[in-house]
């Protein structure tokens, strides 16, 4: 966890290597360029400034800070650590698909998604597959199917009769073909191509994908809902699970939303039980929701909840037991120049299968760039090599050598052999007819593939967003590794140094007025006060008559501050005291509190009690020290007049 928190901090900081003419400060021998400092600032200050030049100052006092930090990270070799290369290598294989677009055409397509996400289309669907009926790969059957299905649909027949009776989707028996609404990036692009350009009320053309063919038609069109932002608990049923062990699975999906309505802490509930490790890795929080981008079922349930706040029932799915809480309803931007907008467009249509459509411009670029040589060779020869390797036919002629070279990329050769080694996974067309391309595109095609790949592998080279994104994150990695070895670690295991930084500050370290109490959280306001009304009467008793209630009310026997005492108001706290209990009128859940001892005056923390305050001070007094240290060793000097332009 902490380590999320620092990084997020420090990838804030927008640390860079990069430089330009203008200097803003140098520290020993390195500069710090103004530029690179400024897009760190904007990107961490994103509020409206009262004092502009007072929050430049504030902030360059930590980026300066981080960067001598840096900077002894790499002096100290920290960048040649196996964990952090391996680090950065995974970013890079996990990013670098996200970057592979051309900046034009990535303009155009989010220009188009934009104007898609303004409605949302009712859609049906036939879906005639290329497998027969025993999994069978049988083109020559699916063709004569499709024909009959538009010669019916040609004729006025009702589309939903027409999948329910012939779609090859088995849902289809049940829904009809209707797959509910759709909006942008709900379905492949090629689909979204076709349903988009489809009038309400009629079906599109053919659509031919790796699987078969498929027809849609717009049923009807309404304004884009926006997306839903939720939190989710997933209970998975494994495979195979027996009866036994699917109703134990209810049972604990049920145990657990009644603890929710009885105040129990969702994010807590989900980052422990939930099996979605994605979504539990975020107290349950889940990335927003647009329409059809879920099972139906679940979707049924999510745009349901009435209100922000509200929590679903325990509902089952085909993944298993979902428990949902509705966080915000989030309605569609509409305003194109919205850059928050458009850069969530940019990710999306970065890592959508659309991105597919730039790679002509990315070819372009890199033989404008580095240069495509192609170096003379017998076509026919490389052919005969194609023919003996790949089908094992006798060879009338020579074949080529193996390790001769086709052509240049850069520095970049690429020989005979490598392009065999690409058309052994390649050979065949991914329309779905199972024909093989002939050898002469097979070549073209094996160009344009190593052209892309050149490309992802000189990223940096191309594109200055990906380079500022891999520099950042690796000197946050290395931020955090020096950070760890001088401060974090030091701190917490110091204990002689934690006790002696305490006896020196004891009366820094108290409790404020506080009270042993018992805090009674209640799943509605009528359990609340059945139990108010008992414990009146008994309330030493408050154990045995709280898990009376069983799950609708959870105990929590602790110190709290007078503070966070529900309902004390302005009053004071005493032994036997039960505040009237706190609705909530959100959700109709209630808490109230019985203090069992008040100590109305400040209170001595023990050491225990203050060693995570200690810690704390213990680890500022460590950096202040540090960063001392390294001031003494790379001297900082500030250019007062570009630092005065650029606070203006």
């Amino acid at each position: 966890m902490y380590k999320k928190i620092l990084f997020a901090a420090i990838t804030a900081i927008g640390i860079s290597t990069a430089s330009s003419a203008q200097t803003l400060f140098t520290y020993g021998p390195y500069k710090a360029d103004a530029k690179e400092f400024l897009r760190a600032f904007h990107k961490n200050n994103t509020q409206p400034l009262n004092n502009k030049a007072k929050a430049i100052n504030d902030y360059l006092d930590l980026y300066i800070k981080s960067r001598l930090k840096i900077k002894e990270a790499y002096t100290r070799g920290y960048d040649t650590l196996s964990q952090i290369k391996m680090e950065v290598a995974n970013l890079r294989s996990q990013i670098a698909d996200n970057y592979m677009n051309d900046q034009e055409m990535s303009r155009r397509l989010i220009e188009e998604a934009f104007n898609r996400s303004q409605k949302d289309i009712h859609i049906g669907s036939i879906f005639i597959s290329f497998k027969d009926g025993n999994g069978v790969a049988d083109n020559n059957a699916a063709t004569p199917k499709k024909d009959e299905i538009l010669k019916r649909l040609a004729k006025g027949e009702d589309f939903l009769t027409v999948a329910q009776q012939s779609s090859d989707d088995p849902a289809a028996k049940t829904n009809k073909g209707d797959l509910g609404f759709i909006t942008v990036f709900s379905l492949p692009y090629e689909f979204e191509n076709a349903i988009y350009a489809t009038a309400p009320g009629k079906y599109s053309p053919v659509v031919t994908s790796k699987i078969g063919y498929h027809i849609f038609k717009n049923i009807g069109e309404r304004k884009a809902l926006g997306k839903i932002r939720a939190q989710q608990i997933l209970l998975a049923i494994p495979p195979g699970a027996d009866a036994a062990m699917q109703k134990q699975i209810a049972g604990k999906a049920d145990s657990l939303y009644k603890k929710i309505i009885a105040g129990g802490d969702f994010n807590n509930l989900a980052s422990t039980f939930s099996n979605d490790y994605i979504s539990a890795a975020n107290n349950g929080i889940m990335p927003d929701i647009s329409v059809g981008q879920y099972d139906p079922a679940f979707e049924k349930v999510l745009w349901s909840l009435p209100k922000d706040g509200a929590v679903s029932k325990p509902f089952l799915t085909s993944h298993g037991w979902h428990i949902l809480k509705r966080i915000a309803l989030l309605p569609v931007v509409t305003d194109p120049k919205n850059k928050k907008n458009e850069e969530e467009l940019r990710v999306l249509v970065s890592t959508d299968s659309r991105w597919k459509v730039s790679d002509n411009f990315i070819n372009d670029k890199v033989i404008a760039k580095v240069g495509l040589q192609r170096k003379a060779y017998n076509d026919t020869a490389l052919f005969a090599l194609a023919d003996t390797l790949l089908d094992g036919k006798k060879a009338t002629i020579q074949p080529l050598d193996p390790a001769t070279v086709l052509f240049s990329i850069g520095n970049s050769s690429y020989k005979a052999q490598d392009f065999i080694d690409y058309s052994r996974n390649n050979r065949y067309k991914t329309d779905g007819s199972n024909t093989l391309f002939d050898v002469e595109q097979l070549r073209e095609n094996y160009i344009k593939a190593e052209l892309r790949n050149y490309y992802k592998e000189h990223l940096e080279d191309f594109n200055e967003e990906f380079r500022t994104q891999m520099t950042e994150f690796k000197d946050g990695n290395l931020f955090f590794e020096i950070m760890q070895q001088e401060i974090w670690n030091k701190a917490q295991t110091d204990s002689a140094g934690l006790q002696v930084l305490y006896n020196k500050n004891k009366s820094s370290y108290t409790w404020k007025q506080s009270a042993d109490a018992v805090v009674f959280f209640c799943s509605d306001a009528g359990v609340a006060k059945q139990l108010y009304e008992q414990l009146k009467k008994t309330p030493a008793d408050w154990r045995n008559l709280s898990d009376q209630y069983a799950e609708k009310v959870i105990a929590d026997s602790s110190r709290y501050e007078w503070t966070q005492l529900p309902n004390l108001n302005k009053s004071i706290p005493v032994a036997g005291m039960i505040t009237t209990p706190l609705v909530n009128k959100t959700d109709n859940t209630a808490s109230f509190a019985y203090v069992i001892k008040a100590y109305p005056q400040p209170m001595q923390r023990t050491f225990s009690e203050a060693r995570g305050l200690v810690i704390n001070d213990y680890q500022t007094l460590l950096e202040d020290k540090w960063t001392a240290e390294l001031k003494k060793k790379y001297p900082v000097v500030v250019d007062q007049k570009v630092l005065s332009n650029i606070s203006k």
